[in-house]
């Protein structure tokens, strides 16, 4: 074997390499990401909306061993509670031998995806049509919307008090519903505009039916058949709308990407390609030193504003009764915590080069991706994590010979976007976003690596057993 020349010897000493993630993984790994996935993707398939989310993994939790959380009860280490904030955020934590008089460890993801939200009075008949009006809900690029399955997902508060879920569009036996789009042969003057105009958010209409009642007498008989039939099947009266939370997703079910499976295609990858690997740490975490918390919020997608999103203060006053019960205030509690914001980057895609600086940029397979700050142009509306705490998790990466890179969301000037991280670094908590590559991110058909969904859970997992630094 020939020597190594000293440049080959100080690149290896001070130089960072790019080794493809597949290389660095035998194929005993690969499998135990692949079966990693497996039910993420069914998790992906049934939750695709926050109050699925929720309802889902308080089933997981309680047979994991959580019950839900009582302010008046003492909890002793290993104990395992839950907080369902209105059945769309949801908070699982784990009692820590330490408790958490050295602060707790938090991953914070969110389980809101961007959608169609029907409007408060969405039903209504044009020639003979029968549509819901809808309002998009988060960044969407409106076009990508139309011409595409989608299902009926959400609860309705009858006058009575009384509520019925809906869920209707998944089975393969069920209706589904869709937005026209118009045909080419006269869409020149569509096709001329640019894209943001090209389709506006008041043509998000939604085509549910075009039979009319059979009665000859009267107007809006298509409107009077379609309100009938949901009657029958959920009876509900139109009014009803006016107390209700109904969404319009993608009805397409998740699947394997590529010739060699290696990555998972589907809706609502932003961000509960995190929100998973996180809850499933939390169920799997043994005996942590520290009490963690993985949070699971609603409205990311919308500015995390309102009761159940981070920028309010369920979080904190959760972390206020933990301290309570250790006889601290929770302002020291949350000044010794730590936290992993569980949120995506967008993944380099060679299509659209242009629009990324590959030096730091994230790619698929290659782990887990830090994003040190988000925020847009001079670094606005974003944490920017610390010098201090990128180490730390650096060293907790390696260590545990989990593979992991850094990313930024494009190029600097090129658009930008935000997490929760900021929200929970205004708590005084340390904070960076550790999160999942996704190709083709808020589009009703994500994708991922199964090996980065499998590292993030590993990130996870590793953080919330990681060893308290003694102090000096």
């Amino acid at each position: 074997m020939s020597k190594k020349t000293e440049a080959e010897q100080l690149k290896e000493q001070l130089l960072m390499t790019r080794k493809h993630g597949v290389y660095q993984l035998d194929d005993d790994k690969v499998k135990e990401a692949d079966d990693f996935c497996e039910p993420y993707k069914k998790f992906l398939n049934k939750c695709k909306t926050e109050r699925e989310v929720v309802a889902h993994t308080i089933k997981q939790a309680k047979k994991a061993g959580f019950t839900e959380f009582d302010v008046g009860k003492k909890y002793k280490p290993g104990d395992k509670v839950y907080v369902n904030n209105r059945n769309k955020a949801l908070l699982l934590a784990v009692i820590g031998k330490n408790r958490s008089k050295n602060g707790v460890r938090i991953a914070a993801a969110h389980i809101d995806s961007p959608r169609l939200d029907l409007k408060p009075n969405p039903l209504y008949e044009a020639n003979e049509l029968g549509l819901f009006k809808t309002h998009y809900y988060g960044g969407i690029k409106k076009y990508q919307w139309t011409a595409l399955p989608l299902s009926l997902h959400g609860k309705v508060i009858r006058k009575d008090g009384t509520s019925v879920e809906i869920n209707l569009g998944e089975d393969e036996n069920d209706p589904c519903f869709c937005v026209t789009d118009l045909l080419p042969h006269l869409a020149s003057e569509q096709m001329g505009k640019t894209m943001s105009k090209g389709f506006t958010g008041e043509d998000l209409n939604i085509l549910i039916g075009s039979r009319p009642f059979r009665d000859d007498k009267g107007s809006e008989l298509v409107k009077l058949n379609l309100m009938k039939l949901i009657h029958e099947k959920y009876g509900i009266v139109e009014g009803d709308f006016l107390s209700a939370e109904l969404v319009m997703v993608p009805a397409l079910p998740v699947r394997d990407i590529g010739f060699d499976r290696s990555m998972i295609g589907g809706y609502g990858h932003d961000d509960r390609v995190c929100a998973y690997p996180a809850m499933m740490a939390a169920m799997d975490c043994k005996a942590p030193e520290s009490t963690v918390v993985t949070v699971l919020a609603d409205k990311e997608e919308v500015g995390s504003d309102g009761n159940t999103g981070l920028n309010s203060s369920f979080l904190r006053y959760f972390i206020a009764d933990l301290a309570m019960q250790d006889g601290l205030e929770a302002r020291h509690v949350l000044s010794k915590s730590k936290c992993l914001s569980a949120d995506v980057n967008a993944a380099f895609d060679p299509t659209y080069a242009s629009m990324y600086e590959s030096n730091n940029s994230c790619f698929l397979n290659n782990g887990v991706v830090i994003t040190k700050y988000t925020g847009h142009g001079g670094k606005y509306d974003t944490s920017d994590a610390s010098a201090e705490f990128m180490g730390e998790i650096r060293r907790l990466m390696e260590s545990n010979q989990i593979m992991w890179q850094s990313g930024e969301l494009g190029k600097v000037d090129g658009g930008g976007g935000g997490t929760v991280a900021k929200y929970i670094a205004n708590l005084n908590v340390d904070v960076v976003d550790l999160g999942v590559p996704v190709l083709s991110m808020h589009s009703p058909f994500e994708v991922v690596s199964k090996i980065d969904v499998y590292m993030a859970y590993r990130a996870f997992l590793e953080f919330f057993q990681a060893k308290e630094k003694k102090e000096k």
